[in-house]
């Protein structure tokens, strides 16, 4: 017998749907930089930044973090829509799903209202259910909470028939802290490779993704 299809599938979004890591990389710059740190290369970056702003920003900035966080919200205003650019696959997986009757939302540690405005500016919102962002729940990922809020959303209950599609070891931890299905996309080589990840499932790729949903749900 095969593996149950899904009913409903939730993404992360930087790196999983989207690349915007220039726009994030030049507004975490202005930050370090404007507080005497040095500036990260973007492949520091893409290697560091996992956790949410709220979780992040006192263990780099300290009593400043504040601050800290206001001068990266200004440059990211500033650029952030300039710099958001569709993985590939990754529109015609959203399509696909769609057509295949699932329902989709997306949970990130970006924050919400940047996270709904690059959904909109990709013509990509109507594609969700919902698009839960880091301050949007009680707690940022890897807390179960915005998983638990898209679910409330999408009308449905925790369970392997959800599952959680992310490209990093703390997107599974989230999927796991959840009681949905930790699925990875890509060869997580810039968090340690799928070994440190240990999703439940392992999907090279977007083209791999469509395929794998098109044999669950059509089996």
């Amino acid at each position: 017998m095969s593996d149950p299809p899904p009913s409903a599938l939730v993404f992360d979004w930087d790196n999983t749907l989207v690349d915007a890591w220039p726009g994030i990389a030049s507004a975490l710059n202005a930050a370090l930089t404007t507080f005497g740190h040095r500036p990260w290369s973007l492949a520091e970056v893409r290697g560091r930044v996992r956790q949410s702003l709220r979780d992040s920003f006192p263990g780099l900035f300290g009593e400043a973090w504040e601050h800290a966080r206001d001068v990266f919200y200004e440059a990211l205003e500033r650029t952030h829509l300039q710099n958001v650019t569709p993985l590939p696959g990754a529109a015609e997986t959203l399509r696909h799903a769609r057509a295949l009757g699932l329902t989709l939302a997306v949970v990130s540690n970006k924050t919400g209202r940047y996270l709904r405005r690059e959904a909109e500016a990709l013509g990509w919102s109507d594609h969700f259910v919902t698009l839960i962002g880091a301050g949007d729940a009680a707690a940022d990922k890897p807390d179960a909470a915005p998983i638990r809020l898209a679910l409330s959303a999408l009308g449905v209950t925790a369970g392997p028939q959800v599952w959680y599609v992310g490209d990093t070891a703390l997107d599974m931890q989230t999927a796991r802290n959840a009681g949905v299905l930790a699925v990875l996309i890509g060869d997580a080589a810039h968090d340690g490779g799928p070994g440190r990840a240990a999703p439940a499932l392992h999907l090279a790729d977007h083209a791999a993704l469509r395929d794998h949903l098109t044999r669950l749900v059509r089996a």
